[in-house]
């Protein structure tokens, strides 16, 4: 048994679906005491009694990341209840506002909830944690962010219009801002990292998949899942999508000893998918030299 965090105790937002409880899931097996929070108050009482129920050490609550004040006090009562937090995975996201999925093209609407969450979110939550890594001189903030942050749109986005610029901007924001927390944080002996993930079939994506085939004639008479699985499968060198236990490896790996070295990066975990589908590239045929 692999009890790398024993005594180690994680916190992790976002932590009741998809990449976040992949994470506490992988945590929990390596010996960690897991601190969750998310929006969605039920499916977190599930993941929570799950846990205890598994004589895993747990506490979780209700919080909107958008809450400085809210994450703070959970903060507080996280040291209160285990005395350290040495790990914190900055995973709560979103993509835009409700109707996205519908939209060819993004709304106000669409910047201002993926900016409040996907980097104001990001800072909050860093606020909380890293004055009391620095009383430590000790900690690891792994932040979840996108490949979606470092590339171009693809091919497989033709014909969608605008409406996930809000997302990709704000993904890329939150690598620039992983950079900056590392120069900060690096002379307390915090490490600050990030994981890029590619594609995973998880709530988020749903939404993506929904939009392609409303917006994209090639789509049409497919299902979400379908539409999913055909563009990993083209999309990837290695052929296939990723998985949440995928991403969870990667963050566990950043938030072990085993990366001491390791500070103000970007890790791709994505099957190899390359940075821009130069095949669907036009260029210009009378361009000034």
């Amino acid at each position: 048994m692999n009890n790398q965090f024993e005594n180690k105790v994680v916190f992790i937002t976002g932590a009741a679906n998809g990449i976040g409880k992949a994470a506490a899931d992988l945590f929990s097996e390596r010996g960690a005491k897991l601190a969750l929070c998310d929006v969605n108050e039920d499916l977190l009482k599930d993941v929570h009694n799950d846990y205890k129920s598994r004589g895993i050490d747990v506490i979780s609550k209700k919080v909107d990341v958008t809450n400085k004040s809210n994450l703070f006090d959970f903060t507080e009562e996280i040291i209160s209840k285990f005395g350290n937090l040495d790990v914190c995975v900055p995973n709560a996201g979103a993509i835009g506002s409700s109707d996205f999925s519908k939209r060819k093209d993004y709304i106000d609407e669409d910047w201002d909830i993926t900016y409040s969450v996907n980097v104001k979110g990001l800072v909050n939550t860093t606020d909380s944690v890293k004055e009391h890594m620095k009383k430590n001189n000790n900690g690891k903030i792994v932040i979840v962010s996108s490949q979606g942050g470092r590339k171009p749109r693809g091919v497989g986005d033709k014909g969608r219009g605008n409406v996930l610029n809000p997302y990709l901007v704000s993904k890329a924001a939150s690598i620039q801002f992983t950079h900056a927390l590392a120069i900060e944080l690096g002379k307390y002996n915090i490490n600050v990292n990030t994981v890029c993930p590619g594609r995973l079939y998880t709530s988020f994506w749903q939404q993506i998949a929904e939009n392609h085939k409303v917006l994209n004639n090639d789509y049409s008479d497919k299902d979400p899942f379908e539409i999913f699985e055909e563009q990993a499968k083209s999309y990837f060198p290695l052929g296939r999508a990723q998985e949440p236990r995928d991403i969870a490896y990667s963050i566990a790996f950043l938030a072990s000893e085993e990366a001491s070295e390791i500070t103000g990066q970007a890790l791709n975990v994505n099957g190899g998918g390359i940075s821009v589908s130069y095949t669907h590239l036009t260029l210009p045929t009378n361009r000034e030299v």
